[in-house]
């Protein structure tokens, strides 16, 4: 797999790294550092409305629904698997700059999510649909770049949707209770077809009862590890910071660590852990329906700061506190199973059990978020991939055979990839995860940055509307009007 790798580094060193920051910061400083001077308006709109009663009509999502949805794609195996990856590939620097390209990321994830909004429209089958080939094609008036979007979005689905996840599935159970890897995947993929078949509406249902449970879980059992071994935060918060700047004389030079390798794998893996930037959650939260686009951003910056600033750095710092992790060592731990060592360095026999079901919830939840992702990037490439008219009663007209049978052929190849997955090489498996992400990425940083002044105008409105006038208008879309 050296040309895998090849390909995926050539593609994120440095020109994607670069695209990544460059557009978070665009948005950061467009909208004042919102995420951090309007913390106030953004956690109050999110978590401070987690009480109220949705209502919604039929053909759309509540955004907490949403927000669950893609909350199962974005905390999979990379919230475990890819954090301890990570550190042995980049060092304890990488976090550093996880944390930098999360922080950025909130508002890059911000302006996928309102643009997803101000540009969806109902589907075939009457559901609101949005995402990043919605807003390239009506948005930025540019059809073809919304289909490579949707090229490159599909095989992503089978990668870091899919094998990646059934095959940490497979292995955390085969090491925990030493079942056999391929009646795993077949029982995983039985799992999964049974939810698809129940669409959106399923899939929304399930990862809505999922992911608090799974959250709950991880972030408990994580939190007690960091507390059991309070006295050691400074030191690893030293570690962490010394690393991101000068990696070779904090680890004595043997190592091999580098600032482009922590910042190369901290910002990777921080974009596998958040998705803010490739534009796949975003489908998921433009199925959402909201009294303004601007509100369903906020749910963005909530989903980036609950996926990667709070689970991914409850996952490292437990990891370097615990004393577990030897880089030196030629037989050092590294994925899924360093972080069980560092759960069952303080919680015992327990904790590499619950890295094992938080594992498998994480990893289930994912393939159900990833397949939604993909069967709504089929249907937009053979259905959609035209500049709608303002009567959307054609969208009836649409040969509904093909809408068919592209989706059975899509499951069929999505089930039998959990399948292949539980039984392939993990460590291939992610260099193709940062290719496709890679190739999935380029069209919508393109979408964004050019997209950039009118999600910056809708967002300072709504920040504007709300602050001075404190009442909820109701939003219209403007391919309605």
């Amino acid at each position: 797999m050296d040309f895998l790798s090849q390909a995926a580094d050539a593609l994120w060193n440095p020109w994607l790294l670069g695209l990544f920051l460059v557009t978070g910061l665009v948005y950061s400083v467009g909208s004042g550092w919102f995420q951090i001077f309007e913390f106030r308006t953004w956690w109050r709109s999110t978590a401070g409305s987690l009480l109220h009663r949705q209502n919604v009509k039929d053909g759309g999502l509540s955004p907490l629904q949403a927000l669950a949805t893609a909350l199962a794609s974005t905390m999979g195996t990379g919230s475990i698997a890819g954090v301890a990856a990570a550190l042995t590939l980049g060092g304890p620097g990488a976090v550093f700059w996880m944390w930098i390209s999360a922080l950025l990321g909130m508002m890059t994830s911000c302006g996928e999510k309102l643009l997803a909004v101000k540009y969806q429209r109902p589907g075939p089958d009457g559901q609101l649909r949005g995402g990043p080939m919605y807003y390239l094609r009506d948005g930025l008036g540019c059809p073809p770049l919304a289909a490579c979007f949707c090229l490159a979005c599909i095989p992503a689905t089978l990668a870091g949707g899919n094998l990646v996840q059934s095959s940490s599935i497979a292995s955390s159970l085969e090491a925990v209770c030493g079942l056999p890897r391929l009646p795993v995947g077949l029982v995983t993929a039985l799992l999964a077809g049974l939810v698809m078949l129940g669409g959106l509406g399923r899939i929304a249902a399930v990862s809505s009862a999922l992911v608090p449970a799974m959250a709950v879980l991880y972030l408990g059992s994580g939190a007690a590890v960091v507390l059991y071994n309070w006295q050691k935060i400074p030191e690893a918060l030293g570690l962490i910071l010394s690393c991101a700047l000068s990696p070779s004389a904090a680890a004595g030079g043997g190592a091999g660590w580098t600032v482009a390798a922590a910042l190369r794998y901290g910002v990777a893996r921080g974009v596998f852990t958040n998705e803010a930037g490739l534009g796949t959650s975003a489908m998921a939260h433009g199925a959402a329906q909201v009294d303004h686009p601007a509100r369903q951003g906020m749910w963005g910056i909530f989903e980036v700061f609950l996926s990667t600033l709070t689970v991914c750095t409850i996952t490292a710092l437990a990891i370097l506190v615990s004393g577990v992790w030897q880089p030196l060592s030629p037989s050092a731990l590294t994925g899924a199973p360093l972080t069980a060592a560092a759960f069952g360095s303080a919680l015992g026999p327990a904790g590499a059990r619950v890295v094992a079901l938080s594992l498998l919830l994480f990893a289930f939840s994912s393939i159900l978020g990833w397949s939604y992702y993909g069967e709504q990037s089929l249907s937009f490439f053979f259905l959609n991939n035209r500049k709608p008219s303002k009567n959307h009663r054609q969208m009836a007209k649409q040969p509904q055979r093909l809408l068919r049978i592209s989706s059975l052929l899509y499951r069929a190849v999505f089930l039998g990839c959990i399948v292949l997955g539980s039984v392939w090489n993990p460590q291939a498996i992610w260099q193709l995860v940062d290719l496709c992400n890679a190739v999935m990425a380029l069209p919508n940083l393109t979408a964004l940055l050019l997209l950039s002044p009118t999600a910056l105008v809708s967002l300072r409105m709504w920040a504007r509307k709300k602050h001075h006038c404190g009442k909820r208008r109701k939003w219209k879309n403007p391919i309605d009007s």
